[in-house]
């Protein structure tokens, strides 16, 4: 028969096991670098970015809120802006290109209601942010950046964070992603003058697309995309301003 110090080591080292077991998992996905983070600088203006940005602006999905209290920020941003990062505005990343405002990034993702076996198209990979969020929360995102130079710096960061069930692709994402469809939600970060007709072949039925549309020098609107039975309707939410959708030529 056991001693009670034999079952209070048992207990200590299950416990031990239990807790390096919960390191190693986060949302959907393999957590990233979770070794690095309790060494985060930014940790505490990532979390005030969560609390006065997202949540007091009514963001309140659990997964949404926990995968921005995770994803680095400031590894997205140049490195001459890292001390902007988690400010409450858009920041350039060079290309014509921006980084979104936090909040727009956490209302979009809330805006498609996933679920941890979601298989999720993001149109415009810019830095890699919003595919990093993404991939906390899903098991299978695959994000579409056209201009070369940052798609390859965009993979190769996310690679070196860890996000192992990311696939990025440089190309026009206009076109989407067909060998990969359908896709449970899209989500596009870049403003178009009408809802592409491939990407909603592409959109599973009982899906949800994300997406500005408008004109691209002009205020937006932020449209929800629903496919039920077949059928398409639309909802425009609230007027923003994205870069444009950049096509092939």
């Amino acid at each position: 028969m056991p001693t009670s110090t034999t079952v209070r080591k048992v207990n200590t080292l299950a416990a031990a096991v239990i807790a390096v077991l919960m390191l190693t998992r986060v949302g959907g996905r393999d957590s990233p670098r979770a070794e690095h983070r309790s060494q985060d600088p930014f940790h505490d203006k990532r979390i005030a970015m969560v609390r006065d940005q997202i949540e007091a602006r009514g963001i309140t999905d659990p997964a949404t809120i926990t995968a921005m209290r995770r994803v680095p920020r400031h590894e997205f941003v140049p490195s001459d802006r890292t001390d902007e990062a988690y400010q409450d505005h858009p920041l350039p990343i060079g290309y014509g290109q921006t980084i979104s405002q936090p909040y727009i990034v956490g209302l979009m993702t809330e805006l498609l209601q996933l679920t941890r076996v979601d298989r999720v198209l993001e149109v415009g990979s810019g830095s890699g942010y919003q595919a990093a969020v993404l991939a906390e929360i899903v098991d299978s995102v695959y994000t579409i950046e056209i201009i070369e130079d940052l798609a390859r710096t965009s993979r190769a960061r996310l690679k070196h964070l860890g996000y192992s069930n990311i696939q990025l692709r440089n190309a026009d994402g206009y076109y989407g992603w067909p060998d990969r469809a359908p896709f449970d939600a899209i989500i596009v970060t870049a403003a178009a003058e009408h809802i592409p007709p491939p990407l909603i072949s592409q959109l599973k039925d009982g899906g949800r697309m994300v997406i500005p549309v408008g004109h691209p020098f002009f205020v937006q609107n932020l449209v929800l995309v629903e496919k039920h039975d077949g059928s398409i309707s639309t909802r425009s939410l609230i007027p923003v301003r994205f870069v444009p959708l950049t096509r092939s030529q």
